[in-house]
């Protein structure tokens, strides 16, 4: 079978790939490779009552399937070069927002009318931050919320679904390069195109990094973030949230001058549990429907980790420490901040003595047996710090869940068009680890259609 443009993945980058060169032109043939299900069949078996933690599912309904790991995430773009990626080395920081701005107009449109779009811009908020050794970074954040995201998912599914071939459940095994465009292998068939974008996520690394070798497309080692789940009562944050929304907040640590950073901030949301190449790691969602809000806000607090020679696999090293994680909890730990600050482990007893009631049920444990000190340390000092803006933050309740994990694709080797080293190969969104969020993966996605039209 033949196509004009195949695109691996449907994830963010995927998507507004499809939707950008079906706008365009609606006479291109385009087909769209997934390895997890339809939206719709996105479903964890993990309810908290009779299934309590991941069963290792054949695709894990949190991570793939249309959408990709976005789909359940708590639907915010952070439209800004401040963090979230390079997408902006690569094509400029005014066309990076421009898309980004464009991506936003998207999804608006199709189903996120009335969510609220957040700004760091005039708040007082910054001035207390630096006050306090801490830095706000700038961004504006549309924030869809959970049940907002599915819906505006589902709408540009429908809107694509008669015009792009989609084939779920099918993961691609093998990119060959052809005189006049590539042949893909997938389900023991191949699918012939002139043009191929490659936007595999997070959870392709794995896959990516296969492909990069037997293609000798050069790479280079990126980085991996470490951290925990925080959870406390939403009122200690409110006063940041409720105007902010999500906060990006970054700390340098006394003791050893490592960054720390809040990250993914989900008010009255839910911790929830995801599956990464097997392994199990702790993340957070939030709803935009007040219904279905709890009384708690959850965020991560992460420190980078690069690494050079002699070891250079970043993520192999994150991988190690979520093992151990699984390996004492069977999979997430939690372990209450004063358990932690006193040397001792939490227990079932001590959890139910607190204040603040967990969303997800994880294993009580003693996250200093996992997380290595010095990221443990960094840590411990930002909670101290996020106390003085947000009193209570630093209470013995606070939830601490184990580990986040943030794993980072290698950097592929790229030109200004998203291309790589071959002709009409482009490779986008977190995969190629030049983005890092929703907003830049999306853009990522619109900027290589617009290429490709321009040369159709």
């Amino acid at each position: 079978m033949k196509y004009d443009v195949i695109i691996i993945g449907a994830g963010p980058g995927g998507i507004f790939s499809a939707y950008e060169l079906m706008q365009k032109n609606k006479n291109l043939r385009v087909a769209v490779f997934e390895a997890g299900r339809p939206l719709e069949q996105r479903k964890c078996p993990i309810d908290g009552r009779k299934i309590k933690s991941c069963i290792n599912c054949q695709s894990c309904a949190i991570m793939n399937g249309f959408g990709g790991a976005g789909a359940f995430s708590d639907g915010k773009y952070n439209i800004t070069n401040d963090f979230g990626g390079t997408l902006y080395e690569h094509i400029g920081r005014d066309e990076a927002l421009d898309l980004m701005h464009y991506v936003d107009d998207i999804n608006v449109s199709h189903g996120g009318q009335g969510t609220k779009m957040y700004s760091t811009a005039g708040t007082g908020f910054k001035k207390t931050c630096m006050q306090n050794k801490l830095k706000l970074l700038d961004a504006s954040v549309r924030h869809l919320g959970t049940d907002k995201n599915y819906i505006v998912l589902e709408n540009i599914f429908n809107e694509l679904k008669n015009q792009v071939d989609f084939f779920f459940m099918t993961p691609v095994e093998k990119i060959e390069v052809l005189p006049e465009g590539y042949c893909i292998t997938a389900d023991r068939n191949t699918y012939e195109c002139r043009k191929c974008i490659v936007s595999v996520g997070r959870s392709g690394s794995k896959w990516m990094e296969k492909i990069c070798q037997e293609l000798k497309i050069p790479t280079m080692s990126n980085r991996v973030d470490l951290g925990v789940r925080v959870e406390l009562p939403a009122e200690v944050f409110s006063h940041l949230t409720d105007e902010l929304y999500e906060s990006k907040i970054v700390y340098r640590t006394e003791k050893f001058e490592d960054k720390v950073r809040t990250f993914c901030m989900n008010p009255y949301g839910s911790v929830v549990s995801e599956n990464t190449n097997g392994i199990i790691t702790v993340n957070g969602h939030s709803y935009e429907d007040k219904a279905l809000q709890t009384n708690n806000t959850n965020f991560a607090l992460l420190v980078s980790k690069h690494f050079s020679e002699p070891f250079k696999d970043s993520n192999d090293y994150g991988e190690s420490i979520a093992r151990l994680s699984n390996m004492l909890g069977g999979g997430v730990l939690v372990q209450r901040f004063g358990d932690l600050e006193k040397g001792r482990r939490t227990t079932e007893k001590r959890m139910a003595e607190g204040f603040v009631t967990p969303t997800l049920a994880a294993a009580p444990g003693d996250l200093s047996l996992v997380l290595p000190k010095r990221i443990l340390d960094g840590i411990i000092e930002m909670i101290y710090a996020l106390d003085k803006i947000a009193p209570g933050t630093a209470n013995d309740d606070t939830l601490l869940y184990g580990v986040e994990v943030k794993f980072y694709n290698m950097e592929v080797e790229l030109d200004e068009r998203l291309e790589s080293r071959y002709k009409g190969l482009y490779i986008i969104g977190d995969g190629s680890g030049v983005t890092h969020s929703l907003s830049h993966a999306s853009a990522s996605g619109v900027f290589v259609a617009r290429n490709i039209l321009a040369e159709i």
